[in-house]
C-alpha cells in the first residue's frame, strides 16, 4: 500500500519578494518523511485571497494532507483564515475557545486583546484548533487542511502538535553514494538501474569542489534490504573506471 501524500502551501508576499526565506517547507518535509508521509508538491502564493482559495481547493482534492504556513496574524494582509473559509464554503468569526486561549497571552486581555489581535481568534466553522504554546494564537484544521503560522518557531511547534494525529506509512530511508566524476559519465547506467528498480527513488545531486565535478547519488525507499542492495550496486559503479562520454 502506498504511503499517504501531502502538499505544502506557503503564503505571503514576503516570500515571493525574496525579503523572507521559507524554511518551514524543509522542516515539514523532514518530519513527514519520518512518519512515512510523502510530500509531493509545494506551492507559494501571495496575499491574494482567490489565489489562496484556488490553491487550497486544488491541493486538498489531490493529496491526503495539506499544510499551509503564513497569513494568520493580526494585520490586514493576514487573510489565510478567510481564504480557507471561502475554499470550504463555511462562515468564519471569532470563536470563544480561540479567544480564551489567545487571552492567556496577555496580562490585561480586556485592554490588550484589541480588534486586530482578535483576528487571530477567527476560525472557520467546523474547524478544530491547533495548539500554539509559543504565542497562544491557535492554528486550525478543517477537512484535510492544516493551517499554521508562518513564523518558523511557531510553525515548528504546531507541526509537532499535529504529527500524532496524522496517519503515516512506512518511514522513508535513504542511502548516499558519492561519484567522483561528472554526471554525464554515469547517467546512462543510473537510468538503467532506476528503470530496473521502480520501487526505489534515485536522485543525482551534482557539486563542484576545487574545480572538480562530482555527484552524490541518493536512493530512497522503505525497504532497508533493498536500499542496501542499491548501495552496493552504485558503489561498484562509482569505484570502477569512469564510463566514456
Amino acid at each position: 500500500m502506498a504511503n499517504p501524500t501531502a502538499a505544502m502551501l506557503v503564503i505571503g508576499d514576503e516570500i515571493l519578494s525574496g525579503r523572507t526565506q521559507d524554511t518551514n517547507t524543509g522542516f515539514l518535509a523532514g518530519k513527514l518523511t519520518g512518519i512515512g508521509v510523502a510530500l509531493r508538491e509545494v506551492r507559494v502564493v501571495g496575499d491574494e485571497q482567490q489565489d489562496i482559495v484556488d490553491a487550497v481547493n486544488a491541493l486538498r482534492h489531490r493529496y491526503t494532507y495539506v499544510f499551509t504556513s503564513g497569513g494568520i496574524g493580526p494585520t490586514h494582509d493576514d487573510i489565510t483564515a478567510d481564504a480557507i473559509a471561502a475554499a470550504f464554503g463555511v462562515p468564519i468569526d471569532v470563536r470563544e475557545d480561540a479567544r480564551a486561549i489567545l487571552a492567556t497571552n496577555y496580562r490585561n486581555p480586556g485592554l490588550e486583546l484589541n480588534e486586530a489581535r482578535l483576528r487571530m481568534a477567527r476560525i472557520p466553522d467546523g474547524a478544530s484548533l491547533i495548539d500554539n504554546p509559543v504565542s497562544k494564537a491557535p492554528g486550525f484544521r478543517i477537512g484535510n487542511v492544516h493551517v499554521m503560522a508562518g513564523v518558523p518557531a511557531v510553525f515548528h511547534v504546531m507541526v509537532e502538535s499535529i504529527l500524532p494525529t496524522l496517519t503515516g506509512g512506512q518511514p522513508v530511508q535513504s542511502v548516499t553514494v558519492r561519484f567522483d566524476m561528472p554526471e554525464g559519465a554515469f547517467a546512462g547506467q543510473l537510468a538503467e538501474i532506476a528503470k530496473r528498480n521502480p520501487d526505489l527513488s534515485y536522485g543525482s545531486y551534482p557539486y563542484v569542489r576545487d574545480g572538480v565535478f562530482g555527484s552524490n547519488v541518493v536512493v530512497r525507499g522503505t525497504d532497508k534490504a533493498r536500499l542496501e542492495q542499491a548501495r552496493l550496486e552504485l558503489e561498484a559503479i562509482a569505484a570502477g573506471p569512469a564510463p566514456s562520454g
